[in-house]
């Protein structure tokens, strides 16, 4: 059985990031992964322009400016955003402009208001200023054929801005990976399906596409399998021909209807993984067939397929999406505010709060079982206190390692 860190070198190792590409309108490209290198023919600023409310100068007219002898300037022109300045500003003028305007020829510094009184068509400026001051030079912020956004980059509420500045109306992004989910087990139950004594809602599928769905993918549920290996093997290999990746929940442990691992056998898969040093999540089977698709077989236990989502899936499914900088977890230091516990034998995972504190990011445990079947105390979690394998108790007030989710 391999560690948890062995097993994260071994996901992300079979990874092989998409690199199929498609174009989607500017305004659907939220969240997508850009798929090639950005460029812009505008400089950024277009123009010089001004970063403040005040007055355009020349700096050679004002520097000597004070409250005891303030600079008159003659106001020859108004100049709001939007606004192509006619006049060339001359010495003894100044024009009043607005922020995002732009800078009139012959002006090269901005007076902010606050520091000047007007009066009709003059304007006395009382507190020099340094040359220069507030104004935005035409292509310092970026230069027309340079990259302006990388392939791999996550598009973002700032990467959308970018685009929009760049009139990037049709966007090339890597195509959204396809991932087949489906539970196994006689045992479970739709949640539309009446209650019926020994049964179980399956609620796997909705934990797994939902999890899909917000780190970029798109969820293809292929609902309950029955323990039936022949039935099993039909639904994967037809997932394997649909999807880039297949998730399965049950069935991967050693119980006597457990089929997974021989059906995976059957369809040509090659094992990586066959259990994993961890609690929740021992039971994990990782595949591969031809054209680098992988198969997880992930334990049933709800908590379970939570956790190893958050370990190992979230960090691979960045990579699959062409994410060049992919997010490894974020695991921090901090302490905990109740004592931990663990049989030692593995790496245990328990859940609940982190906040900072003078600081110190402080753990506190969800109230309630800590049992990889209890999926009601997981909700509005935000971090898994990490309890080394070997290691029985962590103190009140000890050091402990914690992985942040849901932030």
């Amino acid at each position: 059985m391999l560690s948890v860190t062995e097993v994260e070198k071994i996901i992300l190792d079979l990874v092989k990031p998409l690199t199929d590409k498609e174009f989607i309108p500017l305004p659907q490209a939220t969240n997508r992964i850009l798929a090639d290198n950005i460029s812009s023919n505008f400089d950024f600023p277009y123009d010089d322009n001004s970063a403040m409310d005040g007055y355009a100068v020349k700096f050679q007219d004002v520097f000597m400016a004070s409250e005891d002898s303030p600079v008159s300037l003659n106001i020859v022109e108004e100049i709001p955003a939007g606004y192509c300045p006619q006049k060339t500003i001359l010495s003894g003028e100044t024009a009043r402009i607005f922020t995002g305007a732009i800078l009139p020829l012959g002006a090269d510094t901005i007076v902010i208001q606050e520091n000047t009184q007007s009066e009709g068509c003059q304007v006395d400026i009382f507190t020099p200023p340094l040359k220069n001051d507030f104004v935005r030079y035409k292509g310092s912020f970026y230069r027309a054929g340079d990259f302006l956004l990388s392939s791999g980059s996550k598009l973002n509420p700032p990467e959308m801005a970018i685009l929009a500045t760049a009139q990037c109306l049709q966007v090339p992004v890597v195509r959204s990976p396809i991932i087949a989910i489906l539970s196994t087990g006689d045992e479970l139950i739709t949640p539309d399906e009446s209650m019926v004594k020994g049964k179980i809602i399956d609620s796997n599928q909705y934990l797994l596409a939902s999890f899909i769905q917000q780190n970029g993918g798109i969820p293809l549920p292929l609902g309950i399998i029955a323990d039936n290996p022949l039935f099993l093997e039909n639904v994967i290999a037809n997932a394997l021909n649909k999807a880039d990746w297949v998730i399965s929940t049950g069935g991967v442990s050693v119980g006597d209807y457990d089929y997974v691992d021989e059906v995976l056998r059957k369809l040509g898969g090659k094992f990586h993984v066959k259990g994993v040093k961890m609690k929740p999540g021992k039971p994990l089977t990782i595949a591969t067939f031809d054209q680098d698709k992988l198969y997880f077989g992930i334990p049933g236990n709800p908590v379970s397929t939570m956790v190893t989502c958050w370990r190992f899936l979230q960090t691979a499914m960045e990579k699959l999406s062409g994410k060049k900088n992919y997010r490894y977890p974020s695991i921090v230091k901090g302490i905990t505010r109740n004592h931990l516990r663990s049989q030692g034998n593995r790496e245990n995972y328990v859940w609940g709060n982190v906040k900072v504190v003078e600081g110190y990011y402080q753990f506190t445990l969800a109230q309630g079982s800590h049992n990889s079947g209890n999926l009601v105390n997981l909700q509005n979690i935000n971090a898994l206190a990490i309890i080394p394998q070997g290691t029985n108790l962590i103190e009140i007030g000890d050091d402990v390692d914690i992985l942040l989710v849901n932030h």
